[in-house]
Formats: structure tokens, C-alpha cells, sequence
């Protein structure tokens, strides 16, 4: 018999419910979240829940009436979805059974919001259970939204498409994988297709979204039937439903994306369609679907080109998009001056850590290169809450009540990209198509108009510089004017722009930068202080874009821009705060020791030093803040020193707390694991202090450090994040170079940790770049060790050979760890040839092959010196490679060679030259 309920349980549990949500009268709430979380050890609790969900009329013991009856079903399908969610396992197989048997109810019920619940527990119990849990459920909804039998209503089967698009949504790859010879998905995506022609508009929009989350994975069911397809989408190219055009064209853009020649025959059409539903005012959410698929169509190569003849057509339209909507321009006209109101928490936004893993872009030394973190290259991040907003990247809730049009991606910023593509791929003729409107609309006297052109001009600037820059003299000015606008929209977007035209300025002739550049400059610097939180931001994110394409250009005015930055320290809230440290490391960065004057340490440090002192060892703050000191103390050299000891102690500490509070969170369930960014920066800055200082000083603050640096280390070199250990290894190699003594007694526990990294199977291919990172900074330490450990280092010799040579001889690792391998395995040569030398033969034709890429650095120098000293311990294993090495050491510059200090190649150089050439003579 089947499983029925208990009246008076029911009644009770019911009851509770209503009160869970009862939010007028906290006493009963109180009462019944205690009454619930009892409930939950019954066995049969998830039963009730099921029952109480799925019963449509309310049963007479209950008694709550109408509203609150629903409310008591909403709260219970709400539970036993989260019960499922955690505790899938554990609930009774016939429970399961039961719960399987009866939610499909929900699915037919006559409110939208039951309907609703219903697919996503049915969805959570696909998730929990996997598709084989439950495998009749497809056919199930798709009986149902087929409506074979004729009993089903339309709301029904809207609410089965529903649940079956969830279900495709959280299982896309699982449906497309084989089960007992068969692929749901084969059997799903006919059934899928044929619903779009449903005469239920919803059934119609749900299916074909279903159909879009298979469409980017390539699935062969999708493949073999894109024509197909395809012509549905003609077909429903004209639905009177917005929700269906909307999916039309997400699904026209993904066919664009896997399958570009399918598009090219349709072009035309589909020029004139999407513009057709751009301009649709009223659904934002279709136009900006079809204003996607030009950003689209302008980033590939094979479709980007067939956009040409049609650039009159789309670019006015794209020009049109970029004036704000009228509800955007009522929230953001007259915006308050509140640069002194403090920031709530919500607003500040999260900042992530840049490991230090410029030694795999490098490739052979250690370097850390410059990271443009204010969205520079061309892509949409430029205007989706980036750039166009005036800073980073950031996460915003989607169901965020305040609407900010600034602050969501939206018409006018995927416009404002797209005119951007179309600029980088068209060049003049997207200029000569928005000229007109730039000259119509630069003075408009309304604000949108003015400043949607001016947006247009910034968009255009990579693409077109060659065709504006004539202009550029009398715009610039123009644009300067602007950033006195009355309207902080108009002096944010202002900002922006001339951010975007900041390389021109600053590479003019000298006698022409006190005209442009320098005013261009001084306006950005004034406008960092301005009385509107977000025209700072602005101003600040194009102040760090214009010392990016500055450059050296900046020493001259050092003083006065470090002036401004202290200023803006005073004045900044917390969440400017994050784009005013990049602004200070991108100056560092770029001028280097002309930030080390002492007026200028004077006058920058103190606003620094400040700021740690407020920053809490929790705070997000501190992974920009941390990350700023790095490149200052790299710029400032030993005149860092005077700072350099409460912050190299802060480090340690917040690495010693961070690797606790990760111990006990891996060994203890529901505690919050801290961000790794801690761990990184703290590392990165670490390193470079020990870079920075003189020797003897940076000896001293790591000998003093408590708990010891060294420990720590090894600590963070066995992390699980790739990031944590790459900066780790960087590390590690710079403590070679700048500290070795205090490292010395470590390298016994240090080493072995090591040579386990140096492990190309432990690489998961989802994060191979930053895993090839990681054993590339491992490679370079070793190499950097190996100088200077000439004794002890011969246990180490064959297990590092091994693993170096792994590598080496891998021809699908990137170039840069075969490169890094070679110096490291060269440079072991120096103190262990006698040790190498029977590996020769061996390991001589890749090592040859990788280091002939390397600059002549003296890190190619060594490795050659070190090679050349395993050469002259088995010169006759080089007979199939000595003309090879003889040509790599004949390429040695000159001035390479007489700028080698003393521990250089040169003279091993000469040796195996003349020992080579006598071998080739005996073997002759």
C-alpha cells in the first residue's frame, strides 16, 4: 500500500511552516524553525514534505486557508529541496520512491510559483542522484509537455518544459554522455526541437533555451542536425513572443561560434534581423541578446570580414544603443556629491591576487613582468564593469534591488564594445560612418546625447587612431573641458575616454606635451579628487591606463602625480581604495628608482604606512595593499629599508595565521576556508623586499623572522593552489640569490618537497597554465640553487635529472618550461658535471634544441658554463651534437662574453672549444 500521512502530524508540520515564514510574529517563527529542525530526525519527514508540497487542496485537518496553505507548500518545497540537496544519501531508498512518485503533481498545479518549485526539486534529485537515479523522468516530461494523452493543460506543460530545461541546464555533459549504448541527449534533442513549434509561447522560448545549453559544446546530436536546426530558427525568426526571438538570437550566435560557415550564406538576413530586435525598446533583455551577436561575429577571423559591406547599417544602430534608456538616465541625472559618505560593505569590491608568474612568460629569468590590470587590451571586459566604469572587474548579485545601469552589463556597454571590434577590424570606415554623429553629438546640450559621444569616441580609439588623430588636438582639448561637466556621468565617461587617447599624448614631440599631455594629465590628477565616489574611480582607472601607455615618460612629473595619490589617501573611501593602490604600483612599476628620491618616499610612504596600519590582517584590502608594497619596495630599493621590518613581520604573520586557520579547516567540516590571495601576496611581497634591500639587511629580517621564513615555505610549497606554490617558488629562487646562507640549512627538507613538484602528472588539465607556472618557478629555483649549493647537491643529482629530463624531452609542455629545464639542468652542471656526465648523450640533443631560444642573459651563460663542464668530463658523448654546441657557443656575442663576471663561461668557453676541435681531429 502506499505511503500515506498521519493527520495530526500534517496538520502540525503544516502549521509550522506557515509560521517559518511568519515574519510579523517573531515568537511563533522562533518556535517553529525549532519545531522543523526537529522534524527533520523522522524518518518519514521528506514524505510529508513531498505530500504537502504536491496536494493541491488543502485536506480539512489542516485548516490554514487559502493563502497560508500555499505559503505552508511554498516553505515546504523549499525545505525538502535543501534536504535533498544535503542529504540525499541518507534519505530512505523508499523515500526516494516516494518522493519520485508524487512532486510530478507539483508540476500541474495552477500556480506558476508551485510549478515552479516543482522543477527545481525535481532537478535537485537528478543533481543528487545522477541521471540513471531517475531515468524514466525525461520521458516523463517530455510525455508531458507532448501532452500525448490530450489531459495535460497548458500550464503543465509549461511547468514540464520548465523543469526539463533545469534539467538540462545542471546535466548538459551527463545527458550527452552513453549509457548502455544510448545518448539521452540523441533521444532529447529531436523531442527538444519539435517543441519549439509548440502553439504554447513559453513551451516554445523554454525549448529553445534548452537547445542553447547543448549548442556551444558541439554535441554530435546538435551537429548532425544543424540544418535542421537551422531552419527552425527561420521559422521562429518572427514569433510575436520576445522570450522566443530572444533565444533565436543567442542560438543564431552560438551556431556563429562553433559553426561559422553555416552562418555566411544568411548574412545579409541576419544583419537585418538582429538590427530589427535591437531596436526592439521594449524587452532590453532581446536587444541586448541581439547586439551580442556583432561582438560575436567582429572577434572571429571567418565571419569578421563579412560584416564589411553592412557597417552603414549596424554602426549608426550601435551609436543609437549607446545613449542611456530614460528609466537610466532618471536614476543617474543629478548624482550626489558623496565622496564623504562611507562606503557600505556590499559596494566594496573584491580584489584577487596576481600570482607572481612572470618567470613562465619570461621563460629563463625570474622576471616579473608587468600585468595590465586595468583592462587595456581590447575585449569586453573594457565595458563590462570595467574601464567604463572606472575600475577592475567586479561581481555584482544579479537580484541587487538598486538597478545601478553603471553597474550591470547591459545595451549600451555591449554596444560600446561591439563598436569597438568593428573599429579594430574596419578601421576608417567605422570612423567615417560615426563621424557624423560625433560632430552632431559631442555639444549636444543634453547630457545623454554628449555623453553617449563621447563613450562613441573612446570605443573608436584603438581601432581608428590613425583616422582620428588629426583630430586629436582640438578634441582632447574639448574632452578636457568636459571633465568640469556639471554631470558626474559626463566626467566619468570623460575620464574614460581620454584614458584611451593617453598614448598619443604621451609620445608626442616634447615641445608639443605642455599643450596636451600634460593638460590631459593634470585634468585625470584633479579629477581623482572629485566629489563624486565615481568620477574618482573613473579617473583613477584611466590615471593607471595612462601610465601603462606613458610609461618612462612619467619621471618628470613623479612629483606632482605622488602629491595627488597622497591626497586621494586622505580622501578615498574604502572601495576607491583598490583602483588608487593600482595607480600607485603601475607608477612604480614604470618609473622605478625615480620614485626613490627622498621627498618622494617622504611624502608617499607615511600615506602607505597609514593605510597598513588601518587594513586588517582579514580585510580583501589587503591583497591590493600588499600587492602595491611589492612593486614600491621593488622601485624604492634599500631606501624601502626604514619600512621594511614591520611589514616583512606582518607577512610572516599572516602567512603563519593563514596556514592555521587551513589546517583546521581541512580537518574540521563547516568552517570557512580563508582565501589563498593572502597566502600569495604575502609570499610576493616577501620576495620583494629580499629583492630590494641590501643583503646584509634582508639576511637579517629573514635570520630574526619568527616563526622562521623557511618553514613557512615549505608549508606553502606542498599548498594544493597553484598560485600559492608558483609564488612560493619564487620565493624560493630569490632567497638563492639574495639570502642564501639562511637558506643553506633548510635545502635537505626544502629540496625533497621540490623534487616532487617537478612532476608533469600531477598537472589537472583545467589548470594547466598556472600547474606549467608552478613546476616553471620550481625548474628556476633549482636553478638558482644549484649555483650555489656546489656541495651536497649529489644525492639530488639523478632524481633531478630524471625529472628535468621528463620535461625536456615533453615537446607539448610550453616552451618556456623546456627553456627553464635546460637552465636548470645546465646549471646543476656546475658543481655536479662529473655526476651528469654519463647522462650526456642523453640529455645534450634537447638541452641544445631549448637553449638555443634563450637570450643571451647571464642565466644562459651559466647554464652553458655548466653544460660546458659536463661536456669536459665525456666530450666523446657529444659526437652526435658537438657541431651543434660548438655553433650555440661561436653565437656568443662578444660583448655577452666580456660582460660575464667573473664566475662566466668565457674561459670554459675557450676550453671546449679546443677540446672540441682536438676530439674532431682524433676522431677523424
Amino acid at each position: 500500500m502506499a505511503w500515506q500521512p498521519q493527520e495530526e502530524p500534517l496538520r502540525q508540520l503544516a502549521q509550522y511552516l506557515k509560521d517559518s515564514l511568519s515574519g510579523h510574529d517573531v515568537t511563533a517563527q522562533r518556535n517553529a524553525e525549532l519545531m522543523l529542525k526537529q522534524a527533520k530526525s523522522s524518518p518519514d519527514i521528506n514524505n510529508y514534505l513531498a505530500y504537502l508540497f504536491s496536494t493541491n487542496q488543502e485536506p480539512a485537518s489542516i485548516n490554514l486557508g487559502p493563502e497560508n496553505y500555499h505559503a505552508a507548500r511554498s516553505a515546504a518545497a523549499i525545505m525538502l529541496k535543501n534536504d535533498i540537496k544535503t542529504s540525499y544519501k541518507s534519505i530512505p531508498d523508499s523515500s526516494k520512491s516516494y518522493i519520485r512518485s508524487i512532486i510530478l503533481l507539483g508540476l500541474q498545479d495552477p500556480h506558476a510559483q508551485i510549478r515552479n518549485y516543482a522543477g527545481n526539486v525535481i532537478t535537485e534529485v537528478v543533481r543528487q542522484g545522477g541521471i540513471m537515479g531517475w531515468p524514466q523522468i525525461l520521458s516523463e516530461l517530455i510525455a508531458m509537455v507532448s501532452n500525448e494523452t490530450g489531459t495535460v493543460s497548458p500550464p503543465a506543460q509549461e511547468g514540464a518544459m520548465g523543469a526539463l530545461l533545469k534539467i538540462c541546464e545542471d546535466n548538459r555533459k551527463a545527458l550527452d554522455k552513453e549509457y548502455q549504448g544510448q545518448r539521452p541527449l540523441d533521444f532529447m534533442f529531436p523531442k527538444l526541437l519539435q517543441f519549439t513549434t509548440s502553439p504554447i509561447p513559453k513551451v516554445r522560448a523554454s525549448a529553445l533555451a534548452a537547445i542553447n545549453v547543448f549548442v556551444p559544446d558541439k554535441p554530435q546530436a546538435i551537429l548532425m542536425n544543424l540544418d535542421s536546426l537551422l531552419q527552425h530558427l527561420f521559422q521562429l525568426a518572427g514569433d510575436t513572443a520576445d522570450d522566443v526571438r530572444k533565444h533565436v538570437c543567442r542560438c543564431f550566435i552560438h551556431i556563429a561560434e562553433i559553426n561559422p560557415d553555416k552562418i555566411v550564406p544568411h548574412m545579409s538576413g541576419l544583419v537585418d534581423y538582429m538590427i530589427a530586435q535591437q531596436k526592439n525598446d521594449s524587452d532590453p533583455e532581446l536587444a541586448l541578446d541581439a547586439a551580442e551577436f556583432w561582438l560575436c561575429v567582429g572577434e572571429d577571423e571567418n565571419l569578421q570580414m563579412t560584416l564589411g559591406p553592412y557597417l552603414p547599417k549596424i554602426v549608426p544602430v550601435l551609436l543609437e544603443s549607446m545613449v542611456y534608456c530614460e528609466d537610466d538616465i532618471l536614476k543617474l541625472e543629478g548624482d550626489e556629491e558623496d565622496a564623504e559618505e562611507e562606503d557600505r560593505v556590499e559596494d566594496i569590491r573584491p580584489a584577487f591576487a596576481t600570482a607572481k608568474g612572470a618567470r613562465m612568460a619570461s621563460g629563463t629569468n625570474g622576471e616579473v613582468s608587468g600585468v595590465d590590470s586595468n583592462g587595456n587590451a581590447k575585449s569586453t571586459s573594457d565595458y563590462d564593469d570595467g574601464e567604463l566604469s572606472g575600475g577592475e572587474l567586479e561581481d555584482f548579485d544579479e537580484e541587487d534591488g538598486d538597478g545601478d545601469p553603471e553597474e550591470q552589463w547591459n545595451l549600451r556597454k555591449c554596444s560600446a564594445a561591439a563598436l569597438d571590434v568593428l573599429a579594430s577590424v574596419f578601421r576608417d570606415p567605422v570612423f567615417e560612418v560615426t563621424l557624423p554623429y560625433l560632430k552632431e553629438n559631442l555639444n549636444h546640450p543634453e547630457w545623454p546625447n554628449r555623453e553617449a559621444a563621447v563613450l562613441a569616441l573612446g570605443a573608436i580609439a584603438d581601432g581608428c587612431m590613425d583616422a582620428v588623430q588629426p583630430h586629436l588636438p582640438d578634441l582632447t582639448q574639448y574632452l578636457i573641458s568636459l571633465l568640469q561637466d556639471k554631470e558626474p556621468v559626463v566626467r566619468q565617461i570623460t575620464c574614460w575616454s581620454l584614458g584611451r587617447y593617453s598614448s598619443w599624448a604621451a609620445h608626442l614631440q616634447e615641445q608639443e606635451r605642455p599643450r596636451y599631455f600634460e593638460p590631459m594629465m593634470d585634468g585625470i590628477l584633479k579629477r581623482m579628487l572629485d566629489n563624486n565616489k565615481r568620477v574618482q574611480e573613473a579617473a583613477a582607472s584611466a590615471f593607471a591606463n595612462l601610465e601603462e601607455k606613458a610609461n618612462k615618460e612619467l619621471k618628470p612629473y613623479c612629483a606632482v602625480i605622488v602629491r595627488q595619490f597622497v591626497q586621494c589617501f586622505a580622501k578615498y573611501k574604502d572601495r576607491n581604495m583598490f583602483i588608487l593602490y593600482d595607480c600607485v604600483q603601475t607608477l612604480a612599476e614604470h618609473v622605478g628608482p625615480s620614485l626613490a628620491e627622498p621627498e618622494l618616499v617622504q611624502i608617499l610612504m607615511p600615506a602607505l604606512i597609514q593605510r597598513w596600519n588601518k587594513v586588517s590582517d582579514q580585510s580583501r584590502e589587503m591583497f591590493p595593499l600588499l600587492e602595491c608594497l611589492s612593486y614600491v619596495a621593488t622601485a624604492l630599493n634599500d631606501t624601502f629599508a626604514p619600512f621594511s621590518k614591520p611589514i616583512f613581520t606582518r607577512c610572516i604573520n599572516i602567512i603563519h595565521k593563514n596556514l592555521e586557520e587551513y589546517w583546521v579547516a581541512a580537518n574540521n567540516a563547516g568552517i570557512d576556508v580563508p582565501e589563498k590571495d593572502f597566502l600569495v601576496t604575502s609570499l610576493d611581497l616577501l620576495s620583494a623586499i629580499i629583492q630590494a634591500l641590501d643583503e646584509r639587511k634582508s639576511a637579517e629580517l629573514v635570520a630574526t623572522s619568527q616563526p622562521n621564513m623557511f618553514e613557512l615555505l615549505a608549508f606553502c610549497m606542498k599548498d594544493n593552489n597553484n598560485d600559492v606554490r608558483q609564488s612560493a617558488y619564487a620565493l624560493l629562487g630569490d632567497s638563492a640569490i639574495y639570502v642564501f646562507p639562511q637558506l643553506q640549512p633548510y635545502l635537505p627538507s626544502i629540496l625533497t618537497i621540490l623534487l616532487e613538484q617537478l612532476e608533469l602528472s600531477q598537472i589537472a588539465i583545467d589548470a594547466a597554465e598556472t600547474g606549467y607556472a608552478v613546476i616553471n618557478n620550481a625548474c628556476w629555483s633549482v636553478g638558482e640553487i644549484a649555483m650555489r649549493q656546489r656541495e651536497g647537491m649529489a644525492q639530488y643529482v639523478e632524481p633531478l635529472l630524471t625529472k628535468l629530463g621528463t620535461i625536456l624531452f615533453n615537446d607539448k609542455v610550453p616552451e618556456s618550461l623546456n627553456e627553464n629545464a635546460a637552465i636548470a639542468l645546465g646549471r646543476l652542471g656546475i658543481g655536479c658535471a662529473n655526476a651528469l656526465a654519463p647522462h650526456l648523450a642523453t640529455v645534450a640533443p634537447p638541452f641544445l634544441m631549448a637553449i638555443r631560444n634563450v637570450d643571451w642573459t647571464d642565466e644562459k651563460g651559466h647554464a652553458l658554463r655548466g653544460f660546458a663542464n659536463i661536456v669536459m668530463h665525456n666530450p666523446r658523448a657529444m659526437e652526435q651534437c658537438l657541431l651543434d654546441f660548438m655553433l650555440e657557443l661561436a653565437n656568443a656575442p662578444h660583448e655577452f662574453l666580456d660582460g660575464l663576471k667573473e664566475d662566466g663561461p668565457k674561459e670554459v668557453f675557450e676550453q671546449v672549444r679546443t677540446k672540441g676541435a682536438n676530439f674532431r681531429i682524433f676522431s677523424a
